[in-house]
């Protein structure tokens, strides 16, 4: 599982496996994750996070969009 960023209590990464999905990133905090399209930041997946929680998130994804997107072609190649 590449890590891609670790801020604050949350971990941004995605699976070695999932090359044949659209980019995405997944977030985790604690017991809580959330997976999140990159293209267009959109929401995927939720267990465990508020909707407030959520949207620092999102928030923070739509800031890293680009180094996400990055990270997720030079593991996975370009579409």
């Amino acid at each position: 599982m590449p890590t891609v960023l670790r801020e604050g209590p949350y971990r941004y990464y995605f699976f070695s496996n999932e090359g044949d999905e659209p980019p995405h990133i997944h977030v985790d905090r604690d017991g809580e994750s959330a997976k999140f399209w990159l293209e267009p930041v959109e929401l995927a997946r939720n267990i465990g996070f508020s909707a407030r929680e959520l949207g620092r998130i999102r928030r923070s994804v739509i800031e890293r969009q680009a180094q996400y997107l990055e990270a997720w072609h030079d593991c996975f190649g370009q579409a």
